[in-house]
């Protein structure tokens, strides 16, 4: 009984993480880069005192015309987590990762901190999603944004 239970449940298991493997492939066969995202930036954040890593999760993002869509990599949810519109966004703060969160990312990531809509959030991204992802934000079309902003 108790054998049948655990096998169901390694089963299971296994299923899942097929999913979120099989979900990945596909999100970078399309166009997907990796990105980090951190809802609630340094110093803002629940955590900021116990650890200043917590709150990063990786995903996948992908451009979408003027708009980034992030996936997560952890969630069964079929669509995007976090949609971020390129006329609303704007670079608040750039920086180097900080120590306690080289385990989440490549140290030669920059984290960006952004605003959209009065939210802010982090984004982690090694050099080359970097460069494609200002270049996403100066390719506004003439008339309709400023493309890249960075509050001063």
């Amino acid at each position: 009984m108790a054998a049948t239970a655990l096998g169901i449940v390694l089963i299971a298991a296994c299923l899942c993480l097929g999913y979120l493997a099989f979900r990945r492939v596909r999100l970078m066969r399309g166009g997907g880069v990796d990105l980090n995202l951190r809802r609630r930036p340094a110093g803002v954040s629940r955590f900021a005192s116990r650890d200043a890593s917590a709150g990063w999760h990786s995903g996948v993002a992908r451009y979408r015309g003027d708009e980034l869509a992030w996936f997560r990599l952890t969630s069964f949810r079929p669509g995007a987590s976090l949609q971020l519109d390129r006329n609303q966004l704007e670079i608040v703060d750039r920086r180097l990762p900080a120590d306690a969160e080289a385990y989440v990312m490549p140290t030669t990531s920059a984290v960006l901190r952004c605003r959209s809509h009065g939210v802010d959030v982090e984004l982690a991204m090694t050099p080359g999603v970097l460069m494609g992802f200002l270049a996403w934000l100066e390719a506004a079309p003439p008339g309709r944004s400023t493309g890249y902003r960075q509050a001063s």
